[in-house]
């Protein structure tokens, strides 16, 4: 059973980010699913990393540098992969007049208008959000947002319908899709950082997350019918920047 479990954090991992992780022996098509538990624990890996990068940053620099630094740690971590599929979100359910249109846009690997512009926002939004703070506070945000917005994908994955058939799909989900006791450790491991800043900000941190990722959800779910690969990657950076609006609203 441990060995298992293992696996599958391996899995997640390998799966999230670019880290240097094991071969995983005997992978089976459904051990993305199962790892979905370990999401959250996995961006609470690259978020401390980045909160590392930022506390180190501050003391040479100040005001927009360290949080800007801190970002591209978290870029070259995960090779900008929820990035990515919070551009091509933007561009497919933007320009995209059908359901059929808006699935072919995101398989595109060019960014268009949509995608510079969801970049733009939300990036210099966290960067800016993260420069308001002090390096701790900043650091401790940091960590908690990431975990925040596994967490919300990870949600995602069981609320909503998977749409895409496409064979070469970034996730396909097993059968029996993430279960709830799945979706409820994957809480446990990713929202526990809250409990290390006052209540209030723990309280509106995920309040306006959960705003931000349940609007690009119902957005989703109306335009395509469901999610693919790419929804998830926005609805994670969505979920991230309201939690880094709502700490901050408290904290700074």
């Amino acid at each position: 059973m441990i060995g298992r479990q293992v696996q599958l954090l391996l899995c997640a991992v390998q799966f999230l980010t670019r880290l240097p992780t094991p071969p995983l022996r005997g992978f089976e098509p459904d051990w993305i699913t199962r790892s979905a538990r370990y999401f959250p624990l996995v961006g609470l890996l690259v978020g401390g990393i980045c909160a590392l990068v930022l506390l180190g940053a501050s003391q040479v620099w100040s005001g927009w540098v360290p949080a800007i630094l801190a970002l591209g740690a978290g870029f070259l971590l995960t090779g900008g992969f929820h990035e990515d599929g919070l551009a091509d979100t933007a561009d497919g359910l933007g320009g995209g007049q059908t359901r059929e249109r808006r699935l072919e846009i995101m398989k595109d690997s060019r960014v268009g208008t949509y995608g510079v512009l969801a970049l733009v926002v939300v990036l210099g939004a966290k960067a800016a959000t993260l420069a308001t703070l002090t390096p701790l506070n900043a650091a401790l945000a940091l960590l908690a947002a990431h975990g925040v917005g596994r967490v919300a994908a990870v949600v995602a994955m069981a609320a909503l319908p998977h749409v895409s058939d496409r064979a070469d799909a970034k996730y396909k989900p097993a059968p029996d899709g993430v279960k709830p006791v799945e979706v409820l450790a994957a809480a446990a491991l990713g929202l526990w950082p809250l409990l290390l800043v006052p209540p209030l900000a723990a309280l509106a941190g995920l309040a306006l997350a959960a705003v931000l990722a349940i609007a690009l959800a119902l957005l989703s779910r109306r335009l395509i019918g469901g999610y693919v690969g790419d929804v998830l990657g926005g609805i994670e950076q969505v979920a991230e920047l309201g939690a880094l609006l709502g700490l901050a609203a408290v904290l700074a």
